[in-house]
């Protein structure tokens, strides 16, 4: 007889500066030495936010005021299944305290060593680093609009986006390269993410982020990137979401959800089943093929961390 997986919760608490509050595993238990998101399990008829509400007076003697729901986590350690639930607390009453023996300590996200993490928090921790959109530029974009594009993305980061993809295949490499570069003093400023499509060597020189492709989840056999350095992983099926995992991937693109004009041979998922594949990945995935921004809801509904886009993302020029 299979049993359910361990409901686990655990709160992401963010003070005024973006903080987050983590907690060390205390010696004799599981995973003693590395760090974790409070919480606990949720107990038999609880709803997930008053088992939160009730570890988090327990653990910290806080109050519980407001939360949101963040990512939701399958995990294995060992035979002991679990599923670790995590929800963004923004408002609390109390100030955290260790009520059991354990260590706190506040980071910020970027800041934060994914190496410190209990195994199955670590997919929290990127999932507190990614913006809900992710841009990708136009395929079609020719090398002599570079200017406009290197204006038209500042612009964007100024705007307030986060996480942009440099995806321009009929530039030569250098020539993306370089507008990676003229984008890091923006981008660095404002706190937001560059990646390079497919280049790892460009990503590793200049300090960016990299989106392997599905081709490259199939040959690498380690993650490219040192861990400052996020990696994005283009998948289409749940074969390449647990590859993407293996490979030590920060988020995952699945597509296309929706029939698109760049890729009309594809099938397009629907939304149930890719809910349903969401729901097996243990690390933020963002829904990406025939969606605009207005889709948000929707996708985190189906349990995207976002939604990710070429020309419906772009404002007009």
């Amino acid at each position: 007889m299979e049993h359910a997986p361990l409901h686990v919760l655990a709160g992401a608490l963010r003070d005024r500066e973006g903080r987050v509050l983590l907690a060390e595993r205390p010696a004799g238990k599981h995973l003693a030495g590395l760090w974790e998101f409070p919480g606990g399990k949720r107990e038999p008829g609880e709803t997930p936010l008053a088992a939160l509400a009730r570890e988090l007076d327990e653990e910290l003697g806080i109050v519980l005021v407001e939360a949101a729901p963040l990512i939701r986590v399958p995990w294995r350690y060992g035979e002991r299944e679990l599923l670790l639930d995590a929800w963004c607390v923004t408002r609390w009453r109390g100030e955290p305290q260790s009520l059991e023996g354990q260590g706190l300590q506040w980071r910020q996200p970027m800041q934060a060593d994914p190496a410190m993490l209990a195994p199955a928090d670590r997919a929290i921790l990127q999932a507190l680093r990614l913006s809900p959109r992710y841009l990708i530029t136009p395929a079609d974009v020719l090398p002599h609009e570079r200017d406009a594009w290197l204006g038209r993305i500042v612009g964007a980061i100024g705007a307030g986006e986060r996480l942009v993809q440099l995806r321009l295949p009929r530039w030569p490499v250098d020539a993306v390269r370089e507008l990676a570069n003229a984008l890091l003093p923006a981008a660095r400023e404002l706190g937001a993410q560059l990646l390079l499509n497919a280049d790892i060597e460009g990503a590793r020189v200049l300090g960016v982020g990299v989106q392997l492709t599905g081709a490259q989840l199939a040959t690498l056999r380690s993650r490219p990137l040192p861990p400052q350095q996020t990696v994005g992983a283009s998948c289409h099926d749940a074969a390449q979401l647990a590859r993407a995992l293996q490979l030590g991937a920060d988020f995952a693109t699945l597509s296309p959800v929706e029939a698109t004009a760049s890729h009309p041979e594809a099938s397009p998922l629907g939304w149930v089943r890719f809910e349903a594949l969401v729901g097996a990945a243990a690390m933020p995935v963002y829904a990406l093929g025939g969606l605009s921004p207005k889709q948000l809801a929707q996708a985190r509904t189906a349990g995207a961390h976002g939604v990710a886009g070429i020309r419906g993302f772009w404002s007009a020029p």
